[in-house]
């Protein structure tokens, strides 16, 4: 059975509030992205300290320490020796070694920006194809593949609606070919929409077989042409077709993961926490 948490910077970057309200939902995995005034791999020993007490306290477990580790690089800009991609390798580090300070198996990166075409033929490959992007990435995500089975932690590459990775089927094929059970996927459906995969049966069926490590769950509308996103509570949205069939595949397939409630909805005028309560309940009916 999936184990239920949430992102908790999604209620409050406050992390003592945050895992109050998560008791008060009974949800277990605390999945750790900003905290207080720092995204994770920067926090002082003494904050690491806090959190350690915090999530002891309140009876959690971290499921994913979450940086945008290669988040926004533009892979014509980098190469392996250039001080941007050190310097995001390092922060990797760091966030190993909060994951491991926490008994936390998973680490997030990111997989650079995206480019709109990566593959072509019959003269496509030649006009429109983002020459060389595809292997590029590769290469360089296997470098931070290489720490992560030096260091004994998974990572998890997500499905970004501005990274290389904007869909379950490219991420698994990434996956495949680099071979390594160190790497597994991060699956937002909802940022897949705006690559136009359809979240069920299409996503669902392009992760089967071993390469889903970890879920983000939210729910919005899109609208690609304009350009445009918006947030809605969970079952409000264009997932809101997908969330059923999604609940009782993962079941089926006995799926004992975690499943983190991505709060990005904030009603208006309102605040994000609202936003978590107005859509939590859904998440813990079709998914709990």
């Amino acid at each position: 059975m999936a184990k239920l948490g949430v992102i908790t910077d999604g209620i409050s970057r406050e992390l003592e509030h945050a895992l109050s309200v998560m008791n008060e939902f009974d949800l277990t995995q605390a999945e750790l992205q900003f905290l207080w005034d720092k995204e994770v791999g920067d926090l002082s020993d003494a904050q690491l300290n806090r959190v350690q007490q915090l999530v002891h306290a309140h009876e959690v477990e971290v499921s994913c320490i979450s940086r945008h580790v290669f988040g926004g690089l533009a892979l014509a800009d980098i190469s392996p020796t250039a001080p941007a991609y050190l310097a995001h390798l390092d922060a990797l580090g760091r966030c190993i070694d909060m994951a491991q300070a926490l008994d936390c198996g998973l680490v997030r990166i990111m997989s650079f920006k995206k480019e709109m075409i990566l593959f072509g033929s019959h003269g496509a490959e030649a006009w429109n194809v983002a020459s060389g992007a595809w292997d590029k990435a590769r290469a360089l995500i296997g470098g931070a593949v290489q720490i992560a089975e030096d260091r004994g932690i998974t990572l998890v590459v997500e499905t970004g609606n501005n990274a290389i990775t904007n869909s379950a089927w490219l991420a698994c094929k990434l996956i495949d070919e680099l071979g390594s059970e160190r790497l597994k996927l991060l699956w937002d459906p909802a940022n897949a929409l705006y690559s136009t995969e359809v979240a069920y049966p299409d996503g669902y069926s392009a992760l089967r077989g071993g390469c889903l490590g970890h879920i983000h769950l939210k729910d919005v509308v899109v609208d690609i042409a304009r350009a445009t996103v918006t947030c809605r509570q969970l079952g409000s949205g264009q997932m809101a077709p997908y969330l059923r069939d999604l609940a009782t595949a993962l079941a089926a397939d006995a799926y004992d993961g975690a499943i983190s409630l991505e709060s990005v909805y904030r009603p208006l005028g309102g605040t994000f926490e609202q936003g978590f309560r107005a859509s939590v309940g859904v998440l813990k009916e079709l998914f709990g």
